[in-house]
This record gives C-alpha cells, sequence and structure tokens, in this order.
C-alpha cells in the first residue's frame, strides 16, 4: 500500500506534460475536531493519489488546510469523496484566479499539530467563536466607513507586492507574529472601531477573528474566502476591485495578478517589479523580488557569492550545503543583508 509519493517533482512534470490534461488549482480549509489526524490523512493519500491529485495538504486535531491540484476530468469525482465526509460535505471551494498545471508537482500530505502555525497555547481560546464573514461587496462598503480598521493578516512579503487599499500592513515574518503585534497597536480601539480582516483564501482570517474576539474585540469581520474569493465576486458580478496588485500564493505559480497596479520593487536593483523568484542556488534558495533585467543579469541569484556557487560542480554544490539548514531564512525575502533594496 503506497502512503507516500515516490516521484520527483521532475517526474511528475513529465507526466504532467505526457497527459497533456488541463489541471485545476484549488484550496479549501475547515476548522473541526478530529481525534484521529493519522487515519484521516492516510485515507485522503489514497484516495487522491488515485485521482492524480497533486499538493500540500495538512491535517491536524483542529481541522485541514488544503491546496491542491487536480485534473479537471477528476475534478467530480473529488467532490463527491469531500462530500462523503461529514464535516466538509458542501465545503467552499476556492479555485485559482490563474491556472497552471504544474502548481504543484508532488502529493504531500502531513499531519500537523495545527494547520495554522499560531504560536497559541491558550486552552480557553474556542476557534470556532469567529468573526462575521462579509462578501464582496460588504467587504467594500467597510472599507469606506471611517470607523473601520482594515488589517491585512499575511506576511510582509505577501502584502509587498499586493493588497487592499488603505489596509494596515504589519511588518512580520509569520502569523504568529502577527496576532500580538495587531492587538497591541489596536488596543485602545477594541469597542469603538470595526476590526476588518483578510487574507489569501480565509483561513488566517478564521483563527485570527476568534482570537480577537477572545482578546475582547467587539465588532470583528473578516473577508470569507480570502483574496481568492474576493477576486472571484469581482470577475462574475462587476463588483469594485479595490485590491491593489498581486496576490502572493503558497504553489510554483507564487502569484495571481488582480490588478494591472504594482506597487513593489525589484530588491537588486530598485526598478519596479512584483516577480518573486526562488535564488538558483539550492543551497539558499531565498525568495525576493527580482525584475526580468536582473534575472538575466544575475542568472537568478539573489548574490554573486551565490551566482559563483551555481557554476560549479554540482558535487562541490553538495558538499557546501552539506550541514547546513537555510530553510528558516527562505520566506526572510527582501530583509536578507545581500539586498540592496530591501522592502
Amino acid at each position: 500500500m503506497q502512503l507516500y509519493n515516490k516521484l520527483s517533482a521532475k517526474e511528475r512534470a513529465a507526466l504532467i506534460d505526457a497527459a497533456g490534461k488541463d489541471r485545476i488549482t484549488i484550496s479549501f480549509y475547515q476548522y473541526h475536531q478530529i481525534k484521529n489526524p493519522q487515519i484521516l490523512r492516510d485515507k485522503l493519500f489514497l484516495d487522491w493519489n488515485t485521482l492524480d491529485v497533486l499538493g500540500r495538504i495538512y491535517v491536524s486535531y483542529e481541522g485541514i488546510n488544503a491546496q491542491l491540484s487536480v485534473p479537471s476530468e477528476n475534478m467530480h469525482t473529488l467532490k463527491k469523496q469531500l462530500d462523503s465526509i461529514s464535516f466538509l460535505k458542501d465545503i467552499r471551494l476556492n479555485v485559482a484566479i490563474e491556472q497552471d498545471n504544474k502548481s504543484f508537482l508532488k502529493l504531500k500530505v502531513k499531519v500537523r499539530n495545527k494547520i495554522v502555525a499560531d504560536g497559541l497555547n491558550d486552552v480557553t481560546f474556542d476557534v470556532t467563536n469567529k468573526g462575521i464573514h462579509v462578501n464582496a461587496a460588504e467587504f467594500n462598503a467597510l472599507l469606506t466607513d471611517p470607523n473601520t480598521i482594515c488589517v491585512d493578516i499575511r506576511n510582509h512579503y505577501e502584502s509587498e507586492i499586493g493588497h487592499f487599499e488603505g489596509a494596515i500592513t504589519p511588518d512580520v515574518d509569520t502569523f504568529r507574529d502577527s496576532l500580538d503585534l495587531i492587538e497591541a497597536e489596536l488596543k485602545d480601539h477594541k469597542e469603538d472601531k470595526k476590526l476588518l480582516m483578510y487574507c489569501t483564501g480565509g483561513i488566517r482570517c478564521e483563527k485570527a477573528s476568534a482570537y480577537y474576539k477572545h482578546k475582547g474585540f467587539k465588532n470583528v469581520f473578516q473577508l470569507e474566502g480570502g483574496i481568492i474569493e474576493y477576486t472571484r465576486q469581482v470577475n462574475t458580478l462587476g463588483i469594485e476591485n479595490k485590491f491593489l496588485g498581486k496576490n502572493f500564493v503558497f504553489d510554483d505559480r507564487r502569484a495571481e495578478k488582480i490588478s494591472e497596479d504594482v506597487i513593489a520593487h525589484c530588491h537588486q536593483c530598485g526598478k519596479t517589479a512584483d516577480t518573486h523568484t526562488n535564488c538558483a542556488n539550492e543551497g539558499c534558495h531565498l525568495l525576493f523580488i527580482q525584475c526580468d533585467e536582473c534575472a538575466s543579469t544575475m542568472e537568478n541569484c539573489c548574490s554573486t557569492a551565490c551566482q559563483e556557487i551555481i557554476h560549479l560542480p554540482y558535487e562541490t554544490q553538495k558538499e557546501l550545503r552539506k550541514g547546513k539548514h537555510g530553510s528558516n531564512k527562505i520566506f526572510k525575502k527582501g530583509r536578507s543583508e545581500v539586498l540592496k533594496f530591501k522592502g
């Protein structure tokens, strides 16, 4: 019985090309008390592996968080499988605005302590006591209300390339960093202001809204379905778009264009740009913003040191990487000292 992915990304990419079939990138989440996450994890892998589903899925005692890619022809079967699980029946699926058949190249279903790392150890905190969900039109109306404070619940590298007009964008690297920072900054407005939050697909806001209600905020609102669902409603219902730039996504697409605005700059030369790239040096792999000119000159590297390394023999590069773990630095993005125009 195969319970884990056995193909490399390169092998999977070749299979996708050979199949020649369109795939759909979707995401969903659900907070729910799961008694045995491992059993659900194994069931999902077995079910989805047969459907050629790829993606990154986290299962925990508090629920599920899924970002995945599925062949279009298997979408109906996938939906039936989800509906057969009681707490996932009729779950809203966020369909990506911009499709890419290679948004994911492996199926990874992992058991985690939490589906969103929040750093909270408060046993009195009830994640189901969430804020009021609002749709795109309601969100726009709240944005124009002078009694509203709009907060981006995402990280600085996400909001750097795109955010809503007038939103507070915390300068944080992780979700857990943002929770206490936002509470401290807004502590004097727990009763007199409306706290309006948004994130990529809604999962972080779901937890944050419950957390802030727990902390005494009286009027808490969240954008249902996040930026992804907001954009769908804007496009299908003709609602005014108040989002500027791109929506950062955690797959190989890295971002979806929501408006024509380019609000960021290249971290190497300062030129207007909003395209993220991973440093070509596998021992670095820093994710940063790079314009086309710098990508060409620097060969997709973040520094001349990394550029020199990628021209070394592969075995030499492996030796240089041995014993070094830089994964905690990858998402620091524009904060790296090697970048002249940091975010």
